[in-house]
């Protein structure tokens, strides 16, 4: 019922297509920028780390000149270690973690979903209604909807005890109380807990709420506690999601501003005709680079935008008990979103191992 719940912390080095920017360089400049290239970066809500705003102010203009003609370089070597990585070795890397090969179940089971809703959609036409249908078809059907439970249930396994994370997080916050070295005078671990950051106390409560409805699923508890278990799961999910959607917003305008900044810092370099003695070639070319970073950024928030949305119009017919076209609807969500999180998986994995193959 979590499946907006995962996700690692990676940096991305994308090297995206080219595309126009939203300004004109001048090109009498003696140093003119690149082209700006929309470019993708991994990871969504509440995960951007402050190092992607670091200007480099602090380092020195020698070293400054160096990193940014290795970087230079790395991004124009047409055999650059990103295009060395295989397809192969990523879907290794991806399906090493529990996290991986829940998205490449997820993918799996949605594919047979909508493979379902499509024959059923065909079959009850009136074209072929009526029609006698072959033997091995229903025996087909059968098997794909005992398969669609399957990968269901061993999903559920899969992120079994998420809620070990939140809780370590919400015991070192308690530890690093300042008055934890007073005994006396320590906090209760419940005011701590109930303090705690609300997306943090979701993720946890959310994460005890499955495990409860999966032990059930298994039989190891209530039918009853079961479907309590999970309806209140639906709830933190619904909950954390728009959360996330709003962290997701006041991130993208702070990515937008930025980007903002860096651009009219750009044009009025690139205005000035880039000789005269104020003009700097290091800056702008760090400037350029953290225009590509930004726009990088910007891409994958719009991308986990997109998903968290799929998966609030999927929760939202358990919570609110929509009933119209609740399976269709359902079916192309949870599709979305699927293929949505393991691309940005993907490329997180990708970015890695490019990494590894360039040291």
């Amino acid at each position: 019922m979590s499946d907006s719940q995962y996700g690692g912390r990676f940096s991305a080095s994308y090297e995206p297509p080219s595309d126009t920017s939203s300004f004109q360089m001048n090109p009498l400049s003696s140093h003119p920028p690149r082209t700006p290239r929309t470019s993708i970066v991994s990871n969504g809500s509440h995960i951007f780390g402050t190092d992607i705003y670091d200007t480099k102010a602090d380092a020195g203009e020698k070293s400054q000149e160096i990193e940014v003609e290795d970087s230079e370089e790395e991004d124009e070597k047409p055999g650059s270690a990103k295009s060395r990585v295989r397809r192969e070795d990523v879907w290794r890397e991806m399906l090493k973690s529990s996290n991986g090969r829940d998205k490449a179940f997820k993918i799996i089971q949605y594919s047979m979903k909508v493979y379902l809703l499509f024959h059923l959609a065909v079959t009850s036409s009136p074209m072929f209604r009526g029609q006698k249908r072959p033997p091995w078809e229903a025996e087909l059907l059968k098997r794909l909807t005992t398969a669609i439970a399957g990968f269901s249930l061993t999903r559920k396994c899969l992120i079994l005890f998420n809620w070990l994370p939140p809780l370590t997080s919400i015991l070192a916050q308690h530890s690093s109380d300042p008055y934890a070295t007073n005994k006396s005078k320590q906090k209760p671990l419940l005011h701590t807990f109930l303090h705690a950051p609300p997306p943090v106390l979701l993720e946890f409560v959310n994460g005890l709420a499955d495990d409860a409805a999966t032990f059930s699923r298994l039989g190891l508890l209530g039918k009853r506690t079961g479907e309590r278990a999970g309806r209140l799961a639906d709830y933190c999910w619904f909950a954390s999601t728009l959360v996330n959607l709003v962290e997701n917003s006041v991130e993208r305008s702070v990515i937008l501003d930025l980007q903002h900044q860096v651009e009219s810092r750009l044009y009025a370099e690139s205005m000035t005709g880039g000789a005269t003695s104020k003009s700097n070639p290091t800056a702008s070319k760090l400037d350029e680079k953290e225009l590509v970073r930004l726009q990088r950024q910007d891409y994958w928030i719009q991308v986990t935008r997109l998903k968290l949305l799929m998966d609030l119009i999927f929760v939202s017919y358990d919570v609110f008990r929509f009933k119209r076209a609740k399976g269709q609807v359902q079916t192309f969500a949870g599709f979305a979103s699927a293929a949505l999180s393991t691309a940005k998986l993907y490329d997180r994995h990708k970015n890695l191992l490019s990494k590894t193959h360039t040291h």
